[in-house]
């Protein structure tokens, strides 16, 4: 017998959503880890906020956006918003039922000025780490180290002398889009600055490369599993890459890391980058640079067998940077300035350790029946 379309629609439903989405579904294991980093941070949210007042959207919830946004290569927190009317999986991470309004993309806006300042982000992305150490996917001794640009929420046209001197501009045609011609105009940060987003430097990723203007992005990587267990954010310049391998080991030590081996690039064989590893009692596995020069790595460390494998295990730090970059959107920042770049920064990296790399895969799944 056909099945006919009925025009009438139910005036009354009871729809159970947890029964709705799949035991197996991935997103159950994110949810729960998710769930269980944020309730770590449950006194944090609770210092940010008045006792008295207008309840504001659970900071839990944005938080938790920030991790769909990026799990779904969403285009922009107000289409994210726009999909939250109807999606029932979305409802269902975020905890609202079918019934509970939805907000507006500026409740990202309003609250982020608050999450920045209690370094929430961060604090986010750390407790992520912790249970992955606290489940035994973490190798507190062996790590690699990386830096990546990441494009600025600039255009190219943006750029202007920093000694106040006038550009001339055509005759104003397209306000959003404005014809300006630099032929034949050098442009250095020493020289230039973006009036779009100040912090932002030229910079390219080889000879022969275009300039953008970019932040660097650096990624530290246990060698076990590949989990990311710090991602920093600073200004491109020449030297920020090997400028801040100190702080990134001195930090790792204060949370209970020991690191012993440091595996890099040979952007990273310079004396006194290597010379800060040693002084750290890190063993620097860098890939030596030989061309026109001397490098800083001698036999003594090349003839160990395990230099050979940190240098076969350090690849794998580029499949980050390709996850943060496409499927997490990070390729280019939605944001202005270091600490908003930042901020986006630790959300997409903790996406990226909860669900796509290793967690969801190594973590076993409740039994269901």
């Amino acid at each position: 017998m056909r099945g006919r379309c009925h025009p009438q629609l139910s005036m009354l439903a009871f729809v159970d959503l947890d029964a709705r989405i799949p035991a197996g579904h991935p997103l159950r294991t994110v949810k729960r880890l998710a769930d269980r980093a944020l309730a770590e941070l449950s006194p944090v949210f609770d210092r940010m906020y008045a006792a008295s007042g207008r309840p504001s959207i659970p900071p839990e919830r944005l938080l938790k956006a920030s991790l769909l946004i990026a799990l779904h290569s969403v285009r922009s927190e107000r289409a994210f918003c726009e999909e939250l009317a109807y999606h029932l999986l979305y409802r269902w991470f975020l905890g609202m039922d079918l019934l509970d309004p939805g907000f507006d993309a500026s409740s990202f806006t309003k609250n982020r000025e608050w999450l920045l300042r209690h370094e929430v982000a961060q604090r986010f992305f750390d407790e992520v780490v912790f249970e992955a150490d606290r489940l035994g996917l973490l190798s507190d001794a062996h790590f690699t180290v990386d830096g990546t640009l990441i494009e600025a929420a600039a255009s190219l046209k943006s750029p202007r002398p920093k000694d106040g001197q006038q550009v001339t501009d055509p005759a104003p045609d397209d306000p959003g889009n404005p014809t300006v011609d630099f032929r034949g105009e050098r442009r250095f940060n020493a020289t230039h600055v973006s009036a779009t987003d100040p912090e932002a430097r030229l910079a390219r990723k080889g000879k022969g490369k275009e300039a953008k203007l970019s932040y660097l992005g650096h990624a530290r990587m246990e060698n076990r599993h590949g989990l990311l267990v710090d991602f920093r954010l600073t200004q491109a310049t020449g030297t920020a890459e090997r400028a801040i391998v100190p702080e990134l080991l001195d930090e790792a030590r204060q949370r209970g890391f020991r690191p012993r081996t440091l595996g890099a690039d040979k952007s990273y064989d310079t004396r006194d980058c290597v010379a800060a590893m040693r002084k750290r009692k890190v063993t620097p596995h860098v890939a030596q640079n030989t061309t026109g020069r001397r490098s800083a790595i001698d036999g003594r460390t090349t003839s160990w067998p395990g230099y050979r494998v940190s240098q076969r295990v350090r690849k794998r730090v580029e499949e980050i940077f390709g996850w943060l970059k496409t499927v997490g959107g990070f390729r280019r920042t939605r944001y202005r300035g270091v600490a908003r770049t930042q901020f986006a920064g630790y959300l997409v990296a903790a996406a990226y350790n909860i669900v796509i790399v290793r967690i969801t895969r190594l973590v076993p799944r409740p039994a269901t029946g």
